[in-house]
């Protein structure tokens, strides 16, 4: 992978960092964590028009047909803005719609979502919240033209505005495992779905769905029944790489604050930056960005070359999680009492990339994945093998 941008890709990224800090800024971040909604419909309306929705989609459905990695820098400025905006829960599972889904499914859907007038979502976690496949009890049985959904899902991203929920289900009584599970695209408006919103670290727009008997189309089903893990884990991974990407440019936007205050403020004579102690944790908060970035670009690059990135995507997971936290709460303490203050800035980019550490697998769970591979192949890794999921 070539770490250097090519003209192309600097330019997407330049063009999003000067239209997100042009018309958002942490007012707004603020604000829509009190809306009902979550996110400004006007914003979404413009992201739409620079063709962020349909960045990925093929160019046959309205969208730009772009690879992957153009939509991770695009999602590292939005957490550099930390810009409410619900990307990432629309454009992963419109993706493993163009990718999997029927004709008709991408016809109905995929314009839509280019244009900007329909928004998606992905359900995966249950109350069993870990991401392995064998944490999947919804079960979703034949009646008729119909699948029937039960089950409840948890730490569904957006569900309050979304107008349908790609869901992970399992169509195969007594399976377990990745044997028997699908991929359905439900209508939010469905009977029988109850929504409750969860209160989170992030005071994002995450909530629970109960699903009662809910009827969903046979016609709905996004794949093969019964053998969807291939798009499931693909739609997750594709979702990890870009949350770590967004988590990212949020931790080095609040070391940069954080850099920019250590300047400024002064004790004993001199700035604050320039004792060791609080050199040493500015060094390692950029070089822990830097890391993540790194690991997050390759993540991206190797879906989208390889069409997989299991082990690059759980390297890059467990990293992010394990040091842009702390790199946040370095900026914390060097700003003292006011950086835990809820009034400032920097409180809201650590909230977010904390939360994004608890999202699509904890580090101890991408670690997991990464010691298989290591035990499979003793004494490397191969990168660019799919790795099992324990």
């Amino acid at each position: 992978m070539d770490i250097l941008l090519n003209e192309e890709e600097q330019m997407v990224r330049d063009s999003a960092r000067s239209f997100l800090e042009s018309e958002t800024n942490t007012k707004m971040a603020r604000a829509m964590e009190k809306d009902e909604l979550g996110y400004p419909p006007a914003l979404w309306k413009q992201i739409a028009d620079l063709g962020w929705t349909g960045m990925c989609l093929p160019d046959q459905y309205g969208g730009q047909g772009l690879g992957l990695t153009y939509l991770g820098l695009v999602m590292e400025e939005i957490g550099r803005a930390i810009a409410p905006l619900p990307l990432l829960s629309t454009a992963v599972p419109a993706m493993t719609i163009a990718e999997y889904g029927s004709d008709a499914i991408k016809q109905a859907v995929l314009p839509a979502v280019s244009s900007g007038d329909m928004l998606l979502t992905f359900a995966y976690q249950e109350r069993d919240a870990r991401m392995v496949a064998d944490a999947i009890k919804t079960s979703a049985t034949v009646d008729g033209d119909n699948f029937v959904v039960n089950g409840t899902k948890m730490f569904v991203d957006n569900c309050n505005v979304a107008n349908k929920i790609l869901t992970v289900v399992r169509t195969k009584a007594g399976s377990t495992g990745r044997d028997g599970l699908s991929l359905l695209l439900i209508d939010a408006n469905t009977a029988g779905i109850t929504q409750t919103m969860e209160v989170t670290t992030a005071k994002d727009k995450q909530g629970r769905l109960d699903l009662k008997d809910v009827k969903v189309p046979k016609a709905n089903l996004v794949g093969t029944q019964d053998q969807g893990w291939e798009a499931i884990e693909k739609m997750l991974d594709t979702a990890t790489a870009l949350e770590v990407m967004y988590m990212e440019g949020a931790a080095r936007k609040d070391v940069e604050i954080t850099i920019a205050y250590a300047k400024e403020r002064t004790a004993f004579g001199r700035p604050i930056g320039a004792f060791q102690s609080v050199a040493h944790m500015l060094a390692d908060a950029i070089m822990w960005c830097d890391g993540a970035q790194l690991l997050g670009m390759e993540a991206v690059y190797m879906i989208e070359r390889h069409g997989k990135g299991g082990l690059e995507v759980s390297q890059a997971k467990a990293f992010a999680s394990d040091r842009l936290v702390p790199a946040c709460r370095f900026g914390q303490a060097i700003h003292g009492g006011i950086g835990f203050m809820m009034e400032f800035d920097i409180n809201l980019y650590y909230r977010r990339v904390a939360s994004g550490s608890m999202r699509l697998g904890t580090a101890f769970e991408h670690r997991a994945r990464i010691a298989a591979a290591l035990i499979d192949q003793p004494g490397k890794v191969r990168l660019g093998v799919t790795v099992p999921t324990l």
